[in-house]
């Protein structure tokens, strides 16, 4: 099976409205889950859920899979915060503002921030994804509190981009 077979197999599973499709051929075995219609997305640089392609009979799960972290989507902001770029999840998880307790925060309040920068880490089934800028700017405000569960497309930071 190639990519863009099992895009095709992710559209599907998406609009289908069907809460996991697993798929086995000879060398492999794909499966793909969402939760209440809406798919279950590691952190990926292209915005796709992560599937693993291992030889069969080992079955891989598309949410257990290891990801690789990548920048969250970031869109400008209506109203009075219309200048602003809102930083949002690219996942469902725990929102962690530092990697333990005892060491400082990755982005504070005021700090100037460039693309690469690690904003916080979210937490997915025991695997910790740092969350990174993809823009220049200075943070205004951090919207989610320390240790609470955020939802995909969840507003995180708002990011001054002048």
């Amino acid at each position: 099976m190639d990519l863009p077979e099992i895009e095709k197999l992710i559209k599907f599973v998406q609009n289908s409205g069907v809460s996991e499709v697993s798929l086995e051929q000879k060398d492999f075995k794909i499966t793909i889950k969402t939760t209440h219609g809406a798919m279950v997305m590691p952190a990926q640089v292209s915005q796709v859920p992560h599937i693993v392609h291992t030889p069969a009979p080992a079955p891989v799960s598309a949410a257990a899979a290891p990801s690789v972290a990548s920048a969250p989507k970031e869109t400008p902001v209506s109203g009075d915060e219309g200048k602003y770029i809102t930083i949002k999840s690219p996942m469902i998880g725990t929102f962690y503002r530092s990697s333990t307790p005892e060491k400082p925060v990755f982005a504070n309040v005021g700090d100037e921030i460039k693309p690469g920068k690690v904003l916080c880490i979210i937490e997915a089934m025991k695997l910790f994804n740092e969350i990174e800028s993809e823009v220049s700017g200075k943070i205004i405000k951090v919207l989610v509190d320390n240790a609470t569960p955020v939802e995909y497309d969840q507003p995180l930071f708002l990011i001054d981009p002048s």
